[in-house]
């Protein structure tokens, strides 16, 4: 393949993939908005959890506005929303009694696993006729997303919406 047909095949990729990860990121965010509102929650409330739910153990406060990108008083303001419906209690730590740690009641955690069981089947199907290189394709693209986003977000958050400045 010459080397101007493989840029504009290559072009035409990149310019469906923005495409396609548009309309990607919309569906996520409406499915999110949607499961929110089963569980009477604020969208970043649910992430929120969602991200509590993959720690080892409780956190403080100030490591929730790291994982979320809020600030202190915002994270603040999360939990409590989230002590008030249930999903989290706060908790002195056993070391150190003048912090205090947030927790997820996993009476309320093992609601969203019952939900997640009901659609899980067909999020699943989604791989089948993958192989395992796909798979690993993806997880990959997944990774470094993650990493991008958390960057672009602490940018945006600082104020500077370009990488070279505002």
């Amino acid at each position: 393949m010459s080397g101007s047909g493989a840029g504009s095949g290559r072009s035409r990729l990149l310019a469906e993939l923005a495409a396609v990860s548009r309309r990607y990121m919309a569906s996520y965010a409406l499915f999110n908005q949607a499961v929110a509102d089963h569980f009477g929650l604020h969208p970043t409330d649910l992430q929120c959890l969602n991200l509590l739910t993959l720690e080892e153990a409780p956190v403080t406060t100030g490591r929730i506005a790291e994982l979320t990108g809020l600030t202190t008083g915002s994270a603040t303001r999360l939990v409590d929303r989230l002590e008030k419906a249930g999903y989290v209690v706060r908790r002195r730590d056993a070391e150190d009694r003048r912090r205090v740690l947030v927790a997820t009641v996993p009476e309320k955690v093992a609601e969203f696993g019952r939900m997640w069981d009901s659609l899980g089947g067909a999020w699943e199907a989604l791989f089948d006729d993958l192989d395992d290189a796909e798979l690993g394709v993806i997880v990959r693209h997944m990774r470094r997303t993650v990493e991008l986003s958390g960057e672009q977000v602490a940018r945006l958050r600082e104020g500077r919406p370009r990488p070279d400045g505002p």
